[in-house]
């Protein structure tokens, strides 16, 4: 009798055994490929997310540049030579990063063709040079300065 216990306890155990098989050599390599291929997309999102990062710094350095350069421009009075209309280019080093400064001053007019005695200030600020070129988009700052004459300031 015991022997057949015995072999009644042994037959349970392999068919027990049989029900938990392992995963293959292939199943393995297979899901080792997909994980790979999931942390390879993952790390070039990373590496965009950076370089997006980097970009929105230099603009906002760029936009710092923009606002100080068109501070002196606001702190002179109208009839003052920096404000005469036209369009200049400059180079500004700030912090040890360089960015280049198209400034254009336009003078409004009304429908007859009269001064509205308001000049159109746009500075463009460009990035140069560190960066990858993708990064390095300009920032644009419009600003508009009247004089204290009188006169039709409508802005149309």
């Amino acid at each position: 009798m015991k022997l057949n216990r015995r072999n009644k306890t042994a037959r349970k155990g392999k068919q027990a055994d049989q029900g938990q098989r392992g995963f293959t050599l292939m199943e393995t390599c297979i899901s080792m490929v997909v994980m790979m291929v999931a942390g390879l997309a993952t790390s070039s999102l990373f590496v965009f997310a950076v370089q997006n990062n980097v970009g929105g710094a230099e603009r906002a350095l760029a936009m710092a540049v923009g606002q100080q350069q068109l501070e002196r421009l606001r702190s002179v009075t109208y009839e003052d030579t920096t404000l005469n209309v036209g369009s200049t280019t400059s180079t500004i080093t700030s912090g040890e990063r360089h960015y280049s400064v198209v400034k254009t001053i336009t003078e409004e007019k009304n429908d007859d063709n009269t001064s509205k005695n308001l000049k159109k200030i746009t500075l463009v600020v460009t990035p140069t040079g560190g960066a990858k070129a993708w990064t390095r988009t300009s920032v644009t700052l419009v600003s508009l300065r009247s004089s204290l004459a009188s006169g039709s300031y409508a802005v149309q």
